[in-house]
């Protein structure tokens, strides 16, 4: 019996989160597919609070809530390290992903999936948003420094599942080179890193896995 073992959901940004810190630490793992409208005994109990994916299973012990689980993994498992050694930069790492989870991930969702006008304010939030990692990136090759580390696997999100989620549903934000250069130049950076690339699904996977679930409910 695998003593890591992720409950998680194969589309979603969290739950990959997960997985691709696990596969930069080395760790094996047993992933257990979760049925999000009809959810299992093992994840209600595993995360009462919430009721949500991910939660990772370590000697049968949960943890919930994706930012969580990377900074278990990374005080846990030897290997590639996912937060840098130095107290600022650690607290940087922390607080790039928590921008990105408290501020691009809710605009955005309110930018694609809602209409009228509470839909072009998502607009305006989420590029004013993303003018502020573009500037950020500026200075660096990664949110992470030279190597990928904590924010920049939370920021999968944006660099994988904010466009395919914009193709879905018909919207278009304007993400262009002319407009993020640096934000588009760390995008094909970070999907062609190696433990990236090998762990997540292509745009076009996702396009045809999430389509069916988005256009019924949003559509």
């Amino acid at each position: 019996m695998a003593e890591v073992k992720v409950l998680g959901s194969w589309g979603s940004p969290f739950s990959r989160r997960v997985e691709v810190a696990l596969k930069l630490k080395g760790v094996e793992y047993e992933f257990l597919e979760q049925d999000l409208f009809n959810k299992a005994p093992l994840l209600l109990k595993s995360n009462p609070i919430h009721k949500k994916v991910p939660v990772l299973l370590h000697h049968g012990n949960p943890i919930p809530e994706s930012l969580l689980i990377l900074e278990y993994i990374d005080d846990t498992f030897p290997g590639t390290p996912i937060l840098p050694k130095h107290p600022y930069e650690r607290a940087m790492a922390r607080f790039w992903a928590k921008f990105i989870d408290d501020k691009i991930v809710p605009a955005s969702e309110k930018a694609v999936f809602t209409k009228g006008l509470e839909q072009e304010k998502g607009k305006e939030e989420v590029c004013e948003l993303l003018k502020i990692l573009d500037n950020e990136l500026k200075k660096k090759k990664f949110l992470g420094g030279e190597t990928i580390g904590l924010a920049d696997i939370t920021g999968m999100y944006v660099a994988l599942w904010l466009g395919m989620r914009e193709e879905i549903m018909g919207v278009e934000l304007g993400v262009t080179k002319e407009k993020f250069p640096h934000l588009c130049r760390w995008k094909e950076d970070l999907l062609n890193c190696e433990v990236i690339k090998e762990n997540l699904p292509s745009r076009d996977e996702l396009v045809a896995y999430l389509r069916p679930y988005y256009t019924k409910v949003f559509m």
